[in-house]
């Protein structure tokens, strides 16, 4: 039993308190998000911007840290006290857990007024509805399977942009060889794991990678091309900084853009720092599929889910923030900030760089085949409980010079069996 449903009990007696204070004039939208290191925070400007443009009051709850982690505990507090905000960041699998708690609001009005349906991926569309209902509404769709690259530093080193894992290893000698960090890297688990799962989709494939952390298969969690996989992000983590236990990923994404380090693994929004930057896509970094994942793409996708609320003043802001999140002008600044790929399938994307035009691309081939797939790591493939005992094993593991990878294996699948 997961730590959301463990709430239940809870939450239904504290149902009978007031969910939302009432707001004077045109309504409040309270945010509950994590969007708060530079380029992420420019993003959320454009949102609140247009909401208060629309005449309604836009109540921030911004919480920093742990990938999402500190905002989930501070959105659990509220909804047991009976006050949850009118919308809040949630994630895959999280979003049913909400809506089975009988917490969220249909959103069947906005939605179909606006084309939805037409407008999301299917695949998209379902990951937003409970029971047939959207109860939330997408933003964006980031793809986390990138490897960044500082061309100038590779350059120094006399380093190729690698493609398989083999030359990935190959650039991190000539890199390290040149006195440059080969890989930037923050010591906190959910980034240990974005690490972690983009090995395993390189290694495994994406079928492989779809019955380690979809169906848990046991077999697969267990065997020897799993026990390479973590041989593998042993050899890894010889590579990063040994200091960078607590680091930020914007901090880490910091070392590559001022040429300390000559790249970073992880989801586009590292772009959101390199625009704040003033760099240029394709001149100043450069983006490409992590190593041996080409073809495949793993999905995060930001979204905001809908809370009941009684005060109908309240419940119109909510609802335009809703509208908003979906229409094109947003779409399309809110995502140039962020560094991710507008959720919209009908987008103009001449307004994007190379990198995003490429994930536009790469999306709609993984599409078409098994190559789309939910991040472990972002909160998309299974519920928090199993994903935090992966983490905590893969930390583990990886804080460890003398971790033993057939070990971790079965403290992997033991861990994942207690979670479920």
């Amino acid at each position: 039993m997961n730590a959301i449903t463990r709430l239940a009990a809870v939450i239904s007696l504290a149902s009978l308190l007031p969910l939302h204070a009432t707001a004077a004039g045109n309504g409040t939208v309270e945010v509950l998000h994590w969007w708060t290191s530079g380029g992420e925070a420019a993003a959320v400007q454009t949102l609140k911007a247009q909401v208060e443009k629309d005449g309604f009051t836009w109540k921030d709850n911004a919480v920093a840290g742990g990938g999402g982690a500190a905002a989930m505990t501070v959105l659990k507090s509220r909804a047991v006290a009976g006050n949850p905000p009118a919308a809040a960041q949630i994630k895959g699998p999280d979003i049913q857990e909400w809506g089975a708690l009988g917490l969220l609001t249909e959103l069947d009005e906005v939605s179909t007024a606006n084309n939805w349906d037409t407008l999301l991926p299917a695949k998209v569309a379902d990951i937003m509805k409970y029971d047939g209902h959207y109860v939330a509404v997408p933003v964006n769709i980031h793809r986390v399977n990138w490897l960044w690259i500082n061309p100038q530093v590779f350059e120094k080193a006399g380093a190729k942009v690698p493609t398989t894992l083999d030359e990935l290893f190959t650039a991190a000698d000539q890199l390290k060889a040149a006195g440059f960090q080969p890989l930037a890297h923050g010591g906190q688990p959910w980034q240990d794991s974005t690490v972690f799962e983009s090995l395993v989709l390189a290694m495994l494939g994406p079928k492989g990678y779809h019955a380690a952390f979809v169906d848990l298969d046991e077999n697969t969690l267990t065997g020897e091309p799993m026990i390479k996989v973590f041989q593998t992000l042993q050899r890894l983590g010889g590579y990063m900084d040994p200091n960078r236990a607590g680091r930020d990923w914007n901090i880490a994404a910091a070392e590559v853009i001022n040429g300390k380090a000559g790249m970073q693994i992880m989801g586009d929004w590292a772009k959101s720092e390199w625009t704040a930057a003033g760099k240029v896509a394709g001149k100043d970094y450069q983006c490409v599929a992590f190593p041996g994942t080409q073809g495949s793409f793993t999905y995060n996708i930001d979204s905001l889910a809908m809370f009941r609320l009684k005060d109908d003043n309240d419940i119109k802001a909510q609802n335009d923030l809703a509208k908003v999140a979906l229409e094109p002008q947003f779409q399309t600044v809110f995502n140039q900030n962020k560094g991710s790929l507008p959720v919209r399938q009908d987008m103009d994307m001449s307004a994007f760089d190379a990198c995003t035009q490429q994930s536009a691309k790469d999306f709609k081939v993984a599409e078409q085949g098994d190559g789309l797939q939910p991040s472990m790591a972002h909160n998309m493939a299974s519920s928090l409980a199993v994903q935090g005992a992966i983490f905590d094993v893969v930390t583990n593991f990886l804080n460890d010079p003398k971790a033993d990878p057939a070990k971790a294996v079965k403290q992997l699948n033991s861990a994942i069996k207690s979670a479920k």
